[in-house]
C-alpha cells in the first residue's frame, strides 16, 4: 500500500525572524514558545532517499521559510533531491507560486525540473479531479 512519509526532525526558532535564535529538535519536542521554521536534515535526507527511483513527482510547497536563509536548507534539500531525480528520469511538477518562487530564489535553473506551474491550489484541484472553471468555459 501507500506510504506517507513524515518529517522527523524540525529547525524551530524562538521568533519568526532572519535573525531568530535556533535549533533542531525532533517534531515531537518542539520548546515551548518555539516554533517550526524549516524541516531538519535527517527528514530531508530521508525524503531524498524516497525519491530516489522516483518516476513522478509533485511537489506543492515550501518545506521551510525559504525567504529566511537560516530557515531555507530544507527546501533547498528537497529541491536538489527533486532535481536529482528529474536527471534519472523522474517526471517532476513544482506546483504553486511559493513552491515556484523558492525554487527560482535558491537559484535552481527551470530546467532542473520538468515543469513549474504557479497555479498551487488549481494545480491540486486538477489532480483530485475536480473541475476547473476556467476549463469548463472553454468546454462550452
Amino acid at each position: 500500500g501507500d506510504v506517507i512519509h513524515l518529517p522527523v526532525d524540525v529547525v524551530v526558532a524562538d521568533k519568526f525572524a532572519a535573525d531568530a535564535e535556533s535549533d533542531t529538535v525532533a517534531v515531537d519536542a518542539i520548546p515551548d514558545g518555539w516554533m517550526g521554521l524549516d524541516t531538519g536534515a535527517e527528514s530531508i535526507k530521508t525524503f531524498g532517499e524516497r525519491l530516489n527511483g522516483a518516476k513522478t513527482i509533485f511537489w506543492n510547497g515550501p518545506v521551510g521559510v525559504f525567504e529566511f536563509e537560516a530557515f531555507a536548507n530544507g527546501t533547498k534539500g528537497l529541491a536538489e533531491a527533486i532535481a536529482e531525480a528529474t536527471k534519472n528520469g523522474a517526471f517532476s511538477v513544482i506546483g504553486g507560486g511559493d513552491s515556484a518562487s523558492a525554487v527560482r530564489n535558491l537559484g535552481f535553473a527551470d530546467e532542473a525540473f520538468s515543469h513549474i506551474s504557479t497555479g498551487g491550489g488549481a494545480s491540486l484541484e486538477l489532480i483530485e479531479g475536480k473541475p476547473l472553471p476556467g476549463v469548463a468555459v472553454l468546454d462550452r
